[in-house]
C-alpha cells in the first residue's frame, strides 16, 4: 500500500461494501480486512453512497489527530451521540469547542484531581465492605455490574458532591442509576437520560439561589470563565458539559477495569507480580496521584489492559479538505476511521501483539514503538480531557482490591466482545473472591 497519491487503495472489484463502524460485526470484519489489505483501505457504504477510509499506520494517525487536525472534525456516529450529550466537548466543534475546552482544561489539573483522593478511596472502601459480605457468604461477584456501579458512584460524587445524596433522598433513589442499569444506548435511553437535565438545571438554580462552598465539578464548571470575555458558560452549555462528564467518566473506566480483572485472572504470573508490588507498598488510606503512579507494575497492568481492550476502540473523523493518507488521496467530506483496537495490536509495532504482557510498558521498551501506536484516550487537541482522572481512579481501585482479594474468573458462557460505542464484554463477567489478607 505505498505509492504516490492515488484515489483507490483497492481495485474496485476488491472493495468491501458495508456500513463500516456501525454494524454489530464491524470489528470482526475490520480485523479480517486489516489482515488482508494492510494499513489503508476503503469501504463503500451503500446507504450513504460514499467511501469510508480506514487507517492503521501511526504516521497517518498522527496526521489526522495532531499535525493536520484542523482539517478534521468528528465523523460517523456524531448525530447519535449529540442526541445523548447535546453540545458538550465530546460533540462540539469550532469556536464553541475551543471555548469550552479552554474553560474546562484547568478542572482536570493534577492538583484538582488530588482533591478527589478521599472521595475515590471512600467509594472503594464501601464497595469492598459489600464484597466482604459477599465473600463471607461464598457468593459469586458480578464483576461487570460492580465496576459499572463503582465508577458511576465516583463520577457522580465528583460532579455533584454532597448534592448527590440530597437528590437521592428527595427522589427515593439515585436518579442517575439508569446510566449503569440500562446497557443499550438507543433513542429510548437517550430520552431517559436527557430527561435528567431538568434535575441538573434545578440543582444549578438552587446553588445560585443558596450559595454554599462546594468542591465538585458542578461548582468548578459554574465558576469557569471564558478567557476573552470573562463570561461564564451559558445554561445549556453548562448542562451539556455535566451530562457529558457523567457518560464519558463512567463507561470507559468501568470497561477498562472489567477487562483489567479478567486479564489478571487469566495470567497468574502477572497477578503474582502485581500482588508482590502492592504487598511491598505502604498502606495508604487514600493514595494521591503521585503515590498511585509510584506503583510501577500496577500502572503497566492498567496500560496493557487498555492496549488490548481500549474502551473507545474506534475513532471517527471527517475531512474538511482533501488530504493524503497512506499515500492515497482522500477527498473532502470523507469519513476516516481509526480502529484503536487494531492499532494497539499492530504486529509491526508490538511484539506478540495479542499477548498480555504488562512489562512491555516498562520504560526500557518505550523506544520499541512509535508514539502514536498506543493512545487509549486518543491524542492531539481532542484527547480525552479526563485521562489523568481515569487512570488515577483505576490505579486506586487496583491498589485497594488486589491488596485484599484475588479475583478468580467463573466462566458461565463463552467470552464475547461487544464493539459498539465502547468495547465491552457482551455478557457480565463473574468472579469468585479469594481473601488474601
Amino acid at each position: 500500500m505505498t505509492a504516490a497519491a492515488s484515489a483507490n487503495p483497492l481495485a474496485p472489484e476488491a472493495e468491501p461494501q458495508f456500513d463500516v463502524g456501525s454494524t454489530d460485526d464491524s470489528l470482526e470484519r475490520m480485523i479480517e480486512l486489516f489482515a488482508r489489505y494492510g494499513d489503508t483501505y476503503r469501504v463503500f457504504v451503500p446507504a450513504r453512497k460514499s467511501y469510508t477510509y480506514v487507517i492503521h499506520h501511526p504516521d497517518d494517525v498522527k496526521r489526522v489527530l495532531v499535525t493536520n487536525h484542523r482539517n478534521y472534525v468528528k465523523g460517523l456516529g456524531l448525530d447519535r451521540v449529540k442526541i445523548l450529550l447535546g453540545k458538550g466537548i465530546m460533540t462540539s466543534e469550532g469556536e464553541l469547542w475551543t471555548r469550552q475546552r479552554y474553560m474546562m482544561q484547568p478542572l482536570f489539573h493534577r492538583r484538582v484531581i488530588t482533591g478527589f483522593a478521599e472521595l475515590i478511596a471512600a467509594a472503594n472502601e464501601r464497595r469492598l465492605a459489600s464484597w466482604d459480605r459477599l465473600a463471607a457468604r461464598g457468593e459469586v461477584l458480578n464483576l461487570t455490574d460492580e465496576m459499572s456501579d463503582l465508577t458511576l458512584e465516583i463520577v457522580l460524587r465528583s460532579i455533584f458532591g454532597r448534592d448527590l445524596d440530597r437528590l437521592s433522598e428527595q427522589l427515593g433513589g439515585n436518579p442517575f442509576e439508569v446510566v449503569a442499569r440500562e446497557q443499550g444506548r438507543d433513542l429510548q435511553f437517550a430520552y431517559k437520560f436527557r430527561s435528567l437535565t431538568k434535575l441538573v438545571a434545578q440543582l444549578i438554580a438552587r446553588r445560585r439561589a443558596e450559595p454554599e462552598e462546594h468542591f465538585d465539578y458542578v461548582a468548578m464548571l459554574m465558576a469557569a470563565r471564558d478567557k476573552q470575555s470573562g463570561e461564564p458558560m451559558g445554561e445549556r452549555e453548562l448542562i451539556d458539559e455535566i451530562m457529558t462528564l457523567i457518560v464519558a467518566g463512567h463507561e470507559t473506566t468501568a470497561s477498562g477495569l472489567n477487562w483489567t480483572w479478567y486479564l489478571l485472572s487469566q495470567h497468574p504470573d502477572a497477578e503474582a507480580r502485581l500482588h508482590a508490588e502492592l504487598d511491598a507498598a505502604p498502606a495508604m488510606a487514600a493514595p494521591s496521584p503521585a503515590e498511585a503512579e509510584s506503583l510501577a507494575y500496577a500502572s503497566q497492568v492498567v496500560n496493557e489492559a487498555l492496549r488490548l481492550y481500549p474502551p473507545g476502540w474506534l475513532l471517527s473523523r471527517r475531512t474538511l479538505a482533501a488530504d493524503v493518507l497512506g499515500g492515497f488521496a482522500v477527498p473532502a467530506g470523507t469519513n476516516v476511521l481509526l480502529p484503536l483496537y487494531l492499532l494497539h495490536r499492530h504486529p509491526r509495532y508490538w511484539q506478540h501483539p495479542d499477548r498480555f504482557w504488562p512489562e512491555r510498558f516498562a520504560g526500557e521498551h518505550d523506544a520499541e514503538r512509535p508514539r502514536f501506536a498506543y493512545m487509549p484516550f486518543a491524542a492531539g487537541p481532542r484527547h480525552c480531557i479526563g485521562e489523568a482522572f481515569a487512570l488515577y481512579e483505576m490505579l486506586v481501585h487496583v491498589y485497594k482490591v488486589a491488596r485484599r482479594y484475588r479475583l478468580v474468573y467463573v466462566p458461565d458462557r463463552p467470552l464475547e466482545l461487544e464493539a459498539q460505542i465502547n468495547l465491552r464484554t457482551r455478557h457480565p463477567l463473574h468472579m469468585r473472591l479469594e481473601r488474601r489478607t
